[in-house]
């Protein structure tokens, strides 16, 4: 007779490959039922993201610790859910509801920061989780073009007495951009404080509600925006954007050092090479290393970052960003690939983070 102790002692053995214990001690192990006639031996594993990368390898795992530990005839079926990781206190603070709030960041514009924002967070959707984009880049608001939303306009909807904004839903994701809110005919021209205070007000007054991610789609530069941001909500970590080009990773550079200045101290959860290289249609296996090769792999290297992959150069990508129609909901199966990995290990990398650091705090920006 197979007993749930015998099951619960084999999957002890089992560790994620990731935070270094056993499944049994993270207690991902939930619903085990056992059926001694067909010796089928079913369990789900709760992921820390639905994104997670390791999934099959940790099948693997549970399937051969059952068949070595508990009967060589058992059957195991293994199922997955995902209770997405956070080391902050949801329900306390600003955007009580949000468990992990990621900034993509650059030293300069020009790099596709926009473009993989967007792709991220449809991405992250895609696999199940709760995503929203905040475009923070207020003086170059692309969002709304990225996701088709131009002509719309966010709506107001009272909650408790206040008049709260509700962010446009779009493909799966929350959305909300100064370019929801002016003519995009005209030009943002203030100055830093007003920026500042728009910031604050798409925090506070914005109805986010419940996500797992929120992507914070960041100014190029070191500047306003980027203090407010870590003045006003504790950002669980930042994505750097950049191409191979030594110009695009010095200012890359910079981003990171702020970043990490003593003063912010918001983790770096690494390093993504966009424009990485070029492959012909007719040529797929050859690359064209355009803008030169291996900068975001050697930037990582020097930062000790994790270096979450490449973004090739291709023309699906530009055009489905021209047209509202982003790559990640697209047909193009390399490109798409390409985001689908890079989200995986933005996922991967939120969930170490949160194991292993101390909670994510509002810092006290002294300048």
């Amino acid at each position: 007779m197979i007993t749930q102790e015998q099951v619960m002692h084999a999957l002890s053995h089992v560790q994620e490959p990731d935070l270094g214990k056993d499944l049994v001690t993270l207690n991902m192990i939930k619903d085990v039922s056992i059926n001694n006639d067909t010796k089928e031996v079913g369990f789900t594993v709760v992921l820390t993201t639905p994104a997670c990368p390791l999934k099959d390898m940790i099948r693997g795992a549970c399937e051969n610790a059952i068949k070595l530990l508990v009967d060589k005839e058992a059957v195991p079926i293994v199922k997955f859910t995902a209770n997405v990781s956070t080391n902050r206190k949801t329900g306390e603070g600003a955007l009580p509801g949000v468990k992990n709030i990621i900034a993509v960041a650059s030293g300069k514009g020009g790099v596709g920061k926009s473009t993989v924002s967007v792709n991220l967070a449809l991405s992250l959707a895609k696999t199940g989780a709760k995503v929203g984009i905040m475009d923070a880049d207020i003086y170059g608001p692309s969002i709304p073009l990225m996701l088709g939303i131009r002509a719309e306009r966010p709506y107001m909807q009272d909650v408790d007495g206040k008049g709260m904004i509700v962010p446009i839903e779009v493909m799966g994701i929350k959305a909300m951009s100064i370019g929801l809110m002016i003519d995009e005919k005209q030009a943002v021209v203030w100055r830093g404080p007003m920026a500042s205070s728009a910031i604050r007000q798409f925090i506070t007054d914005v109805l986010w509600g419940e996500l797992d991610y929120l992507i914070l789609d960041m100014p190029p530069g070191t500047g306003d925006v980027h203090l407010t941001m870590a003045q006003t909500i504790p950002i669980t970590g930042a994505v750097i954007v950049t191409t191979p080009q030594e110009v695009a990773m010095a200012d890359a550079k910079k981003a990171i050092m702020m970043f990490d200045n003593s003063q912010i101290k918001v983790p770096v959860l690494g390093v993504v090479e966009n424009m990485a290289y070029f492959s012909p249609a007719e040529l797929p296996d050859n690359k064209y290393f355009i803008f030169g090769e291996g900068g975001g792999a050697r930037l990582a290297d020097q930062f000790e970052l994790a270096y979450l992959g490449q973004i090739p150069i291709v023309m699906s990508i530009r055009e489905g960003g021209d047209k509202g129609k982003p790559v990640a909901m697209g047909d193009d199966e390399i490109s798409k690939h390409a985001f689908e990995k890079v989200s995986s290990e933005v996922a991967r990398v939120v969930a170490l983070r949160n194991a292993n650091l101390p909670m994510t705090k509002v810092v006290e920006v002294l300048v």
